[in-house]
């Protein structure tokens, strides 16, 4: 039996910090208490040296791009720099190509990552206009949820049948995860830009193109339908403070049938950084304004927003540094979403506790996870050391993802991830990714 014994540490769990020892055997947590003995020889100790000690981070929303977009990212790379930014569980979603939206495929990924993953896993499975059959078959118990797009996307998956998605929403007891863009507002909104630009549309455009009114018209869509039908939705990456509305901090999050998620860019950038950053921030939904960045910390914190997440997408440099109109939305974010975060706790925008309970607890929650996302004996030991004041600046050569390149590159975080522990074992130390790939597939209490 292995173990290893965390010692003076400041335990980040439910709502509290408090300092203690955690003590992990094999891939579990055994016990936590305020002093524990090494009472075998056979022990690793780890000193905390008064450091936080938190879950690790459930990232519920990624692209790790593989199968056939792997010149941009494979789930080996991508979960390498998921561990090293203390994000030990993703769940990754089907537009990599093929498109996951056959039961042989989604299975296919899930073989590469029981291979290749430094991180724990799970895929969602996809929904289209014409696989409602396929989208049945989905096993609740080990696979993460439905995926629709209602914006544009890769392959063909874009839903845009009305009376498919209802019968989709009112067929599946599984949870729904939606992105939500309106198709034909975004092309009218380019339209017209294109008409004043030709192909010289600037980037500064972006957000008035992907509108508040595109992603409004969807989200509230999406959620009247869920209502209607009694379905259970997730609403990925929510951009506006227009869509605050639509959600509600009166329930209890396991009561909740409709939770909502923000990403990391839409907390900390603004449409006021597209000048200097250009398609660099170029995400779907859009970087939007200061005021929407405000309403979205604002729900965030009084829990009308649930959960935290990266929408990490990793694109070549080559692809990125196209003109607007040619360069690929999306970004690469796993390895700097946590201590991004921790700079927002420096910042005095946000507690530990809620950085905990929006990264770990509550994606354990909102999907079910099977004994993750908590600090609790019989748990798995997914664990991230941090030293909140060890800072450190973003280079190309500490950058870990395949595409190379990071939005944070040349900021200073002011916290630093020392380790990180998954499934009990040390896979990150000090910049340093060890070359154990012990992922395993979530599993769903459901």
């Amino acid at each position: 039996m292995k173990r290893i014994l965390i010692k003076n540490a400041k335990i980040v769990n439910e709502g509290q910090v408090f300092e203690g020892d955690v003590l992990i055997e094999d891939e579990y947590i055994v016990d936590i208490a305020e002093s524990i003995s090494a009472k075998s020889t056979n022990t690793t100790i780890i000193d905390a040296e008064g450091n936080f000690l938190i879950p690790g981070m459930i990232d519920d929303q990624v692209h790790f791009r593989e199968p056939g977009l792997t010149n941009k990212g494979d789930i080996a790379s991508e979960s390498r720099a998921a561990i090293a930014g203390g994000i030990t569980s993703f769940i990754e979603q089907p537009n990599t190509i093929p498109n996951a939206v056959t039961q042989k495929i989604l299975e296919e990924k899930y073989q590469i990552a029981a291979q290749n993953s430094y991180a724990n896993y799970s895929f969602m499975m996809g929904a289209t206009n014409d696989n409602l059959e396929e989208v049945l078959k989905t096993n609740p118990k080990n696979v993460a949820g439905i995926k629709i797009f209602l914006g544009s996307s890769t392959g063909n998956m874009l839903v845009d049948n009305e009376a498919v998605l209802e019968k989709i929403f009112a067929s599946t007891p599984m949870l729904i995860a939606v992105h939500c863009e309106d198709e034909q507002t975004i092309k009218n909104n380019l339209e017209e830009y294109i008409a004043e630009y030709g192909d010289d549309v600037p980037v500064t455009a972006h957000h008035l193109i992907r509108s508040e009114e595109a992603c409004y018209l969807s989200s509230s869509k999406a959620i009247a339908l869920a209502k209607k039908t009694g379905a259970r939705l997730h609403v990925f990456h929510l951009s506006t403070a227009k869509e605050m509305a639509l959600f509600t901090n009166k329930i209890p999050l396991q009561d909740k049938k409709i939770t909502a998620e923000v990403c990391i860019h839409h907390l900390w950038f603004t449409n006021e950084d597209y000048a200097a950053k250009g398609n660099f921030i170029k995400w779907n939904p859009a970087v939007k304004t200061a005021n929407d960045r405000a309403a979205l910390w604002e729900a965030l914190l009084d829990d009308r927003i649930d959960v935290i997440a990266t929408d990490h997408a990793p694109h070549t440099l080559e692809e990125k540094k196209q003109s607007y109109l040619k360069a690929p939305s999306g970004g690469p974010l796993v390895q700097h979403a946590l201590v991004a975060m921790f700079e927002a706790y420096h910042q005095g925008k946000i507690a530990i506790e809620k950085i905990v309970e929006k990264t770990a607890h509550n994606p354990a929650i909102v999907f079910k996870i099977e004994k993750r996302g908590f600090i609790k004996k019989g748990y798995y030991a997914d664990l991230v050391i941090i030293n909140a004041g060890l800072p450190w600046s973003v280079k190309k050569e500490n950058i870990l993802y395949k595409c190379g390149w990071s939005p944070f590159e040349g900021f200073t975080f002011t916290s630093r991830i020392t380790h990180t522990f998954v499934n009990g074992q040390l896979v990150y130390h000090n910049f340093k990714v060890k070359e154990i790939r012990c992922g395993k597939r979530l599993l769903f209490d459901r």
